[in-house]
Parts: structure tokens; sequence; C-alpha cells
């Protein structure tokens, strides 16, 4: 090979050489640049969600504290006004904004899903103000005049352990009274506008008042963290003399006033003023409003006819399986003497409130025991049994759960109701328990605390037809982990799921279809062996909170058709531990994003 063909080849070795080094460069280049673009978009999307977090707690600082932010334990919410809506308003439309802002394109794993839920809550929550739900701000099943007095009682969130923890909440005090003032200027707005309570719910909500009034401060629950002072060594005897002055002055002084002003508030300028119609679309623009509530608490594409005929049918379905259980156990009557006997014979009841605590607290450590059969994950921390407090009894729930203390200082609490022992049977046990701790509301909400990786709107946020979707779908997991062998107990689970599938006829009958308050206590008497005065409860619950009960049913089915279709395409390659895990991994999310996140595992996995 001459000189000159020796140069050529060794200058195209070289330019091919060069050539690749530069491509090799470029490509490297364009990754980095793409890599660095999706971080930039990553930590934008992370601040305006930190950013969220914040400002929404700066508007409703107690639920600061129940998330263990201590230093908005004094704080209050800013009184109703129009000044007050256009604020939470202006919130919610600046983050949509923002929101709005961040490019889609470059996000990818939890980064995209939470762009998608929050951008979705956003446009949701904007929604929300084309309805007045500020002149109806409470009624006997939730408001502030009860949340306020479990959070002072010493055994919720607020925390009583320092000095300035009771400073604290005189403080907060303070910010309560101003507040229950401008519901009364709402709620009496709300009579010249055609938006008031029911005459039903009204007369409910007066007992929960007038048991705050007191003339002796220690007969108040506010009273509680005094009590709690006796066993506090980290505060000084004469700091104890101090505080216990001072809440006998806040009871007395503050506000065992502030209950009787809005007691007599409602007595003599609201109760007269009550509706005879109970359903939502009696209200301006309340077909609308019930659409929206539909929307909201199944985040599902559903309209009130085809969930009131999914609950018909359902209700027929477990009526089936009722009688079943009547041939089963060898009872000879029909159905409805069936459902009298179940209400009737003591062997069903509960003798007192220490027996139906005990029980519940036995129970736990036989569910716990069994549920590595299904599950992989499992929250830290754990929970206890706690009666409901009597001032709220009468007309709370059955059951209810509150989520622990993100640092661990408080276990989550599993509230059972024993203010009438009817409404408590034996054979609710062990579903009950399944329902509302674990697997099903403790363990989810747990979880979703604990999980490092979410941000704080999502660790601290939910979906009531992801939990109780959820924690229904826990139920149907009895079997499975060898639950409900005794025949009786495989009824309560029946009596369970009937109950919510009785909510999706009462609550649409109630809001969409016209339905009285007695036609729906009928339609459950008929149709459930539930005690007279826990379905007149239900009823009113219904009345009180639009669309929430449509939740349970449609979030249970909408998991058990992503588990059978995860079923049907993995064959013999799914697991249920891990489909159980993919579901709760990461948190409460919308139906239709979980559903495609569950299918994009099922894709990967094919």
């Amino acid at each position: 090979m001459n000189s000159m063909k020796k140069s050529l080849l060794v200058f195209a070795l070289m330019t091919a050489i060069t050539g690749c080094t530069s491509a090799t460069d470029e490509t490297s280049n364009s990754k980095a640049e793409v890599v660095t673009a999706v971080q930039q978009e990553s930590e934008k999307l992370a601040t305006l969600f930190d950013n969220y977090f914040t400002d929404s707690i700066e508007l409703s600082p107690i639920s600061g504290t129940y998330v263990g932010l201590n230093e908005y334990n004094n704080k209050f919410s800013a009184p109703i006004s129009a000044e007050s809506i256009k604020n939470e308003l202006e919130h919610e439309q600046a983050y949509l904004s923002q929101i709005e802002a961040i490019d889609k394109s470059k996000l990818e794993g939890q980064d995209l899903l939470s762009y998608e839920i929050f951008l979705r809550d956003r446009k949701l929550g904007i929604k929300s103000y084309e309805f007045n739900s500020h002149f109806m701000p409470l009624n006997q099943m939730y408001g502030i005049h009860n949340s306020f007095a479990t959070l002072g009682s010493g055994k919720s969130a607020q925390p009583f352990n320092t000095v300035l923890d009771y400073q604290n909440f005189i403080e907060r005090s303070q910010g309560f009274v101003l507040y229950m003032d401008s519901v009364i200027v709402s709620m009496r707005e709300g009579i010249k506008n055609g938006y008031v309570l029911p005459t039903a719910i009204i007369e409910k909500i007066l007992p929960q008042l007038s048991v705050h009034i007191v003339k002796e401060a220690k007969d108040s629950v506010f009273y509680g963290p005094v009590t709690m002072l006796a066993d506090n060594d980290k505060i000084s005897a004469d700091d104890k003399v101090t505080i216990t002055a001072q809440y006998e002055e806040l009871i007395l002084g503050t506000l065992s006033p502030a209950y009787a002003k809005f007691h007599d508030f409602i007595l003599n300028g609201y109760l007269a003023n009550g509706r005879a119609t109970v359903g939502l679309s009696e209200l301006p623009n309340g077909k609308a409003w019930y659409e929206y509530q539909i929307e909201k608490n199944t985040t599902l594409p559903l309209s009130a006819d085809e969930i009131h005929k999914f609950g018909q049918q359902e209700v027929a379905r477990i009526l089936a399986e009722m009688k079943q259980v009547k041939q089963q156990v060898g009872f000879s009557g029909d159905l409805k003497a069936f459902f009298q006997f179940l209400q009737e014979d003591p062997q069903f009841y509960w003798k007192n409130e220490a027996e139906v605590v005990k029980a519940y607290t036995d129970v736990k450590n036989d569910i716990n025991s069994r549920l590595p059969a299904l599950f992989e994950v499992f929250p830290r921390a754990d929970y206890e049994v706690r009666a409901v407090e009597a001032f709220r009894a009468a007309s709370s729930a059955g059951a209810s759960y509150q989520s622990p203390a993100p640092d661990g200082s408080r276990p989550g609490v599993f509230y059972i109701n024993t203010h009438n022992l009817k409404a408590q049977p034996k054979f609710i046990l062990e579903t009950l328990s399944i329902h509302e701790a674990s697997p099903g509301h403790h363990f989810q909400i747990s979880i979703q605390q604990e999980v490092q990786s979410l941000p704080m709107f999502r660790k601290f946020g939910g979906y009531t037809v992801f939990a109780e979707g959820w924690a229904l779908y826990a139920e149907s997991l009895g079997k499975e982990m060898g639950m409900f062998t005794d025949p009786y107990q495989w009824y309560g689970r029946l009596s369970d799921e009937q109950l919510r599938a009785m909510r999706l006829v009462v609550d649409t009958g109630l809001h969409a279809f016209g339905w009285t308050r007695e036609q729906a206590i009928q339609f459950m008497v008929d149709n459930s062996s539930l005690a007279l005065s826990d379905i007149t409860a239900e009823v009113e619950r219904y009345i009180s909170i639009p669309g929430q009960a449509l939740a349970y049913k449609t979030g249970q089915r909408a998991i058990r058709e992503m588990r059978n279709n995860a079923e049907t395409q993995l064959g013999d390659k799914f697991d249920v531990k891990k489909f159980h895990t993919q579901v709760l991994i990461d948190g409460a999310l919308p139906m239709p994003i979980l559903e495609r996140k569950i299918q994009s595992w099922v894709d990967e996995q094919l």
C-alpha cells in the first residue's frame, strides 16, 4: 500500500472514529438534556405540591394538628365570610394554573401519577364553589361543634403534654368562638336564600349542643385535659393549679356560652325554618349538586339511575344468600321471621360496653395472625378499640376509624358505638373489625401515611371511593383468610354488605327520586335485620351527607373487577399478595387512575 493510500485509509478511519465519537457525544448530550429536563420538571412539581400542602394547612390549621404539625395547634380557620370563601376559591384556582403550567410529557412514575391526581382534584375543587354549601356548614354527622369537642377532650389529635399545649388550646378556642358566630350568620343567610337543613336533622343537632352547656366545669368534655394533669410529671404543681383555673374559666366563660348561644339560635331561630323535604334535589341547583356529589364520592362516570338499579340488584342477590344462611342454621320461619329472631334473641347481643370493646380487641389478634396469607406489606402503626364518646354517640355511625399520628405518637382508633347495644349484634364482630381495622381502614390509611415517596397531599389525602371501597373489598376477603366459619358470622358479613347495597338505593332515592325519610327507613326495615334505631341513624346520615354512601359498593365493585381482570389475564402468574401491594402502595387513588395503574402492572408481566 503506497503512502497516499495509507494516508487516505488513516484519514478515513480517523474520520469514522471521530464521527462515531461525535454521534455518541451528541446522543449522550441529548440524553443528559432529557434527564435534566425531567429532573427540573419533577423538582417544580415537588415544590408545587409542598406549597399547596402548606397553604392548605394555613387555611385549615386543625388539619395540621391531625398530621402532627404542632406549630398549628393554637390556630383556627378563618370565620365563614365572602372574603374567606373567595380566598379558598382563589387558592384552588392558583394551583390549577400552576399544575397546568407543568410539562406533563416530561413526567414519569410517581410524578405522573401525582400530576394526574392533583389536576383532577383542583378542577373538582373549583367546581364545588358552584354550590352554596357554606349555608349549611354542619349537621348531626359532621360539624365543627362535634369535632372541636372531640379535639378538646384530650383523647384526640390535640396534644396536652406541656404547659404550651394547654395554652395552645385556650388560644385555639378563641378562634372556635369566632367561627361559630360566623356559622350563625351564614345559616341565617341560608334561610333567606332557601338553603336550610331538614327539620329531622336540625332536631338531632340540639342534644349535641346542649351536652356542652354546663354549670360545673367538671361536667364538660373539655375538662378531660384537666383530669390528665394528675399523671403528668412534665408540668409543675404550680402550673397545674394555674392551668386548672384557666380551663375552668375557659369552659364556663367561653366554651359553654358559645354552645349556649348556638343552641339558642338553632332552637329559636333556625328550627322553625327547617324544611319538610330531605333530598338535595329540593334545594336551589340541587340536581346538579347531587350529580357533583356522585362524581366527587365515586370518582366514576355514574348516573343516579344506574346506581339505583345496581343497588336494587345487589339487595335482591344478598337477600337470596341470607335465605341460604337461614336454611343452614335450621330456622323454619320465613326471612322476615328470621330477621326478627336475629333482632330479639339475647344470644346475639352483648350485655355491656366492656364486653363489646373486649370482643373487638380479642378478634384483632386472630385477624392479624391470618393477614400474611394475603398480604406482603403491613402497616407499622397499631390501633386500639374504643367506645364512641357519650356526647356524640346518639347520632354517630355504628363504627368509625381515626388514623394514627404520622410520627407514631398516637395509634389508630377503631371506634365502636355502644350507645345502643341492640345496634351492635355479635354476628357482625368479624366483618366490622375487618372493615374498620385490618385489613380495612387501619391497614390502608396507615400504609398510605407511611409511604415515604408520596407527596404530602397524597399521604394525608384520600378518596371515599378508595377508602370505603377497599374496606368493603377487605370484608370480602374474610373467607380467603379463614374467617366466617360460623354461619352467623357469615350472615353478619352479608348484613354489612346488604347495608352498603341498600345505601345505593336509598341515597339515590332520597336525593334524586324524591323519596321521603319514612320511605327510606321502611325500605331498609324490609330488607335487613338492622335495628330500627340503627336504620334511622343511617337514613339521616344519607340525608345529611349526600353521595358519600355511594362510594362503598361502587369502590368495592371497581377493585374486585380489577382483580378479576388481572387474574384472567395473568392466569398462573397472578399473585394476590402482589395485587394487594399494587392497590395499596401508592395510597388512595381515583378509581379510573387506579384501574390504569393496575392494567400497566398486568401488562408488564405479560
